[in-house]
Order: C-alpha cells, then structure tokens, then sequence
C-alpha cells in the first residue's frame, strides 16, 4: 500500500491512494477490486460495498457509447479520475475511471457504508431515517459526500480537488455479489455488477427498476 495520504489522514488514518496502475484495466476488473475501498471527502468517508462496470464504446448502456461528447468527457481518461453525471434533472452520480486513456471505461459507485463524518451526511440526507440509508444508492451517497458537477473529471488519488479514492488495507471479498446492472433498458445481461455479500448498506434496487444512466 502506498503511503499515507494528507486528505485522507483524518478520518482513515493509515490509509493510501489506491494505486492508478490498478485502475488502468478493463471496467469488468476494476469494479470488483474497488470493493472495500474507502471515498473520502474532507471529514467525510464511505467504504465502498457495491459497484456496476461500463465498458465505453462496446457497451450501449455507456454514456460513451456513442462517442465523445461534453457531458462525457472526463470518462475517457485518464485512469483514477471522476466521471460525475447529473440525472434525472435533480441527482449527480460518481464513477471511477478505469482502462487505458481513451477507451471511456468506468465503474459507478452504486453504495458506500458510511465511516465517518455521518452528522454531516445526516444534514445532507434528510430523508434517510437510518444510517445504513445515507449511502445505498449512487445518487444518495453523492448527495451524503457533497459530490456535485464541480468533481467532475477530479483526480481522486492526487486529493487536490477534495475527494480521494483511498485504500486503507482491507481487501475486496474474495467471492463479491456479482449480477446483472440495474436502472437500465439495454445489455441487461451482463454481469456487470458486485457487491459485498451481507452488507446491510448495498442498495436496495433490484434489476428492471429503470433509473437513467
């Protein structure tokens, strides 16, 4: 594990940036190896429990499906960055950019089990009537971290815009959750979602509950 990181001394002491090489691999093998790790943003932290892959042009549930455009852009690269989109007219969702720069590869934080920081996340989500509800939901935990548009494209293991990917020694599962993605209409096969087995924090959306990715 690499050394310990200024942003993330305070509320996972010990912890490191994960290692960008890790992250420079096809989506399907980064989503599961980023179980267990830890988003941090200033006093607040999250250990991540479920995530979902997005294979760029390949994939037509991608956002880069189609190609590059304004909106996109930062998921092509390159590799530890955030890809930060606005849904619904009202929600933001976070990836993880993966894969070598260029082929738009991500992986969507689905749910975060709350570390640190919960009376802030408690203020910025009202409507959770209990902690293991700050978090389980892509929209929910960016609301619960403060991630907005502004983190857009961020490099989350430099720090230097507020919000570090970090890894403080606790290993993915060695058998993740792993099934279909959900909240979308199209490659609904693809077993492109993990998550950590019995946490209480993974969200509750089950396959064919449309959301928009």
């Amino acid at each position: 594990m690499a050394g310990s990181h200024p942003d993330a001394a305070g509320p996972v002491p010990g912890a490191g940036p994960v290692n960008r090489r890790r992250l420079e691999s096809h989506a399907e093998l980064v989503a599961p190896y980023l179980l267990n790790k830890v988003l941090v943003r200033g006093d607040r932290a999250g250990r991540i429990v479920e995530v979902e892959a997005y294979t760029g042009p390949d994939d037509p549930a991608s956002h880069a499906f189609r190609g590059e455009t304004a909106r996109n852009r930062s998921m092509f690269g390159p590799a530890g960055h955030a890809y930060v989109y606005f849904t619904y007219g009202m929600h933001w969702c976070a990836n993880v950019v993966c894969g070598p720069p260029g082929t738009a590869h991500a992986v969507l934080l689905r749910a975060l089990a709350p570390l640190d920081g919960l009376e802030r996340m408690r203020a910025d989500r009202p409507a959770a009537r209990r902690d293991v509800d700050l978090c389980n939901g892509p929209a929910k935990l960016c609301q619960a971290l403060g991630i907005t548009g502004d983190d857009d494209a961020a490099d989350l293991l430099a720090g230097g815009g507020g919000i570090v990917l970090v890894d403080d020694g606790v290993p993915p599962p060695d058998r993740p959750g792993n099934g279909p993605r959900v909240g979308i209409s199209v490659a609904t096969e693809r077993p492109y979602r993990w998550w950590v087995e019995g946490d209480p924090c993974v969200s509750r959306a089950r396959p064919g509950a449309l959301t928009r990715h």
